[in-house]
């Protein structure tokens, strides 16, 4: 999103919170960072992703990482013991990192239905916020959380790591020099062994704070898969569409300049895990530049893992986190699978993730706007639960995109 679209609102309210924030354009615990200055970071949820993140944030010589905050003690334990970290602080509540003025940006890697409401806070506490995907926990909270954000001038990005990917930005090239001809569908896919990997079945429940956890979603008993595999229950998470899709979709509309489907047909089901999303689903989703994008997902398989392929008129792109390959049309008929051999093909050089903070922290210093905005983030996001909103009301679901909202 260019900064001249940006709208100015001195007052805003986020979606779903319950209550109003004045933000002004540089909120007075707001402070000019210099390109030689260090970046002080406090972690939000110090669960495993949180961990990855944090291992990448350290290797940043101009971040330090002053405090940690979970609700789970045992995670903020292990956090400070295997990154290292025993001079950071080590906090309970969330608002304790946004009422000191000291730290200056705040990495948010919490379940997804704390999302909006955590980084709603942060921006408003003058805080720059790197945030897990999905941004968004439903499809009503997408509009509010981009007012607030515009509205407070942080910056603020989202982990779709493929944006700041060097193999997937070489892609987007490939697309705009118009390699692949007419695009006409894509194909998406993510595969995971979930009963192979298993979860913890301890929970130290004395050491939770179950209602600072469930925090916006309905009272309930807190099981340790739960607690695990909280991105399967739809109080907490949005299953294989948020979770995995998201990253998918968010490549589709960068490459094609598409933003919302027009229409969604989802059909899913539970075969061998126990949550409450499907373990198996295929979603089809019609998009108004003349093409259809295809998500296929099982949570008891692993072969294949997770990738994407865009069909043009002249040539195919596959590609996944370790490689981009481009098939051309010969005109010679049909090529049986394994036989075709790419035009180019470009190795991945590294972990994504890496040159995303790296994105973030540069972003924090020039203001400039991070490459997963929160546009960009609320958009991919919002194809998700569109998604999700087909498989809940078994039938096709087609999006307004005057009126913002699903038609009846």
């Amino acid at each position: 999103m260019s900064t001249n679209k940006r709208r100015d609102f001195l007052k805003t309210s986020a979606a779903g919170l319950g209550s109003t924030m004045l933000l002004s354009a540089f909120p007075a615990s707001a402070k000019v960072i210099g390109a030689n200055d260090r970046i002080r970071v406090a972690a939000i949820g110090t669960g495993g992703r949180m961990r990855s993140l944090l291992n990448n944030f350290k290797k940043q010589s101009d971040v330090e990482i002053v405090a940690l905050c979970d609700v789970y003690q045992p995670n903020l334990e292990r956090a400070a013991s295997t990154l290292e970290l025993s001079s950071a602080k080590q906090l309970k509540d969330y608002r304790a990192v946004l009422d000191d003025k000291t730290i200056d940006a705040v990495v948010i890697a919490t379940p997804d239905h704390w999302h909006v409401k955590i980084t709603s806070d942060a921006v408003a506490a003058g805080k720059d916020v790197y945030v897990e995907k999905p941004i968004t926990h439903t499809l009503e909270e997408g509009a509010g959380i981009i007012k607030t954000v515009e509205a407070s001038k942080r910056m603020v990005q989202v982990g779709m790591q493929q944006r700041s990917w060097e193999h997937f930005i070489d892609g987007k090239k490939i697309i705009d020099e118009g390699t692949l001809g007419q695009l006409t569908t894509v194909r998406m896919w993510w595969y995971q062994n979930y009963p192979a990997s298993g979860h913890s079945s301890k929970l130290a429940f004395d050491k939770l704070d179950q209602k600072a956890w469930l925090g916006k979603a309905p009272a309930q008993e807190l099981t340790p898969q739960k607690f695990y595999w909280w991105r399967w229950y739809w109080d907490f998470g949005g299953g294989a569409l948020t979770d995995l899709m998201c990253h998918w979709i968010d490549v589709v509309h960068w490459y094609t300049g598409a933003t919302t489907p027009l229409t969604a047909t989802t059909i899913g089901n539970r075969y061998v895990l126990d949550w409450e999303c499907p373990d198996t689903i295929n979603c089809v989703l019609e998009y108004p530049k003349n093409f259809t994008a295809s998500y296929h997902g099982s949570m008891s398989s692993s072969i294949d893992d997770g990738g994407l392929e865009l069909r043009g008129t002249k040539a195919t792109m596959k590609l996944d986190r370790e490689r981009l390959a481009v098939f051309t049309e010969t005109g010679q008929g049909f090529t049986r699978a394994g036989e075709a051999k790419p035009k180019i093909l470009i190795e991945s050089k590294g972990d994504g993730t890496a040159t995303h903070i790296r994105n973030f922290l540069d972003s924090v210093k020039s203001r400039k706007t991070p490459t997963a905005d929160i546009r960009v983030a609320v958009e991919a996001a919002r194809a998700a639960h569109i998604g999700n909103l087909a498989l809940k009301q078994e039938r096709k679901v087609r999006w307004n995109a005057q009126q913002a909202k699903l038609e009846s």
